[in-house]
């Protein structure tokens, strides 16, 4: 059976809390603290994804309450002095709203969270409409997949392909999500090639080969007599 990539509609969370762009202050506190989420997707309309509150929007409130940004660091800091006096969702969100599709591959999703510095994102349709949310726990839920099945789509869709000639010559074995190959190999030049294909295994860890040996060329009946 062959194994397509791991997409975002497989792990991601489908029930979301979210807001009105209208939603005061103290009430995306209360929901953040009900829901023991640390942010929040905004919506306008039916449900277009149009921001996102987290709890670093919210906390330039709390931060010049004592004092007020000197003019340097106002100058350096205007989005977070205009926050510290934010009053709704639409004046607090971050926008527009980092999204990702069901679609998308989960390898995709962590660049986009590792390049933007964010813990989750809403998942969007085409339309921009809310569908879910993801976040970094969601996409390490592929590393929770056995040993066993990590082995049994190792051995179909990648050894069985790259040796057809000889796939039971290729022992595959798994502990903790670490793969090792082993066995004779006729063709060296395809190591590089399975470490590669079996590293992108959506829930490896990591991959190891150790070649024995070359696998015997076969001999047919016309060369069944002794070697001259």
């Amino acid at each position: 059976m062959e194994h397509t990539p791991y997409t975002v509609s497989d792990v991601m969370t489908q029930t979301v809390v979210a807001i009105g762009q209208e939603a005061r202050f103290k009430e995306i506190v209360e929901t953040m603290e009900q829901w023991k989420v640390s942010a929040l997707p905004v919506l306008a309309g039916e449900g277009r994804v149009i921001g996102v509150v987290s709890e670093a929007d919210l906390l330039p409130k709390e931060e010049f309450r004592e004092s007020d940004p000197s003019r340097m660091e106002q100058l350096d800091r205007l989005d977070d002095v205009r926050k510290a006096g934010a009053l709704t969702a639409g004046e607090l969100m971050s926008a527009p709203a980092l999204t990702v599709h069901a679609g998308d591959t989960l390898a995709q999703a962590a660049r986009t969270m590792a390049h933007k510095s964010v813990k989750r994102l809403p998942v969007v349709d085409g339309q921009g409409m809310l569908q879910g949310i993801v976040s970094r726990s969601d996409l390490l839920k592929v590393f929770l997949r056995s040993d066993e099945d990590l082995a049994a789509e190792v051995r179909t869709d990648i050894v069985g392909r790259l040796f057809p000639a000889s796939p039971d010559a290729v022992a595959v074995s798994v502990i903790d999500g670490v793969v090792t190959l082993s066995g004779p190999m006729r063709d060296r030049s395809l190591v590089a090639v399975a470490a590669r294909l079996v590293r992108a295994v959506e829930g490896v860890v990591d991959v190891t080969v150790d070649v024995t040996g070359t696998v015997p060329a076969h001999r047919g009946p016309e060369a069944s007599g002794p070697e001259l």
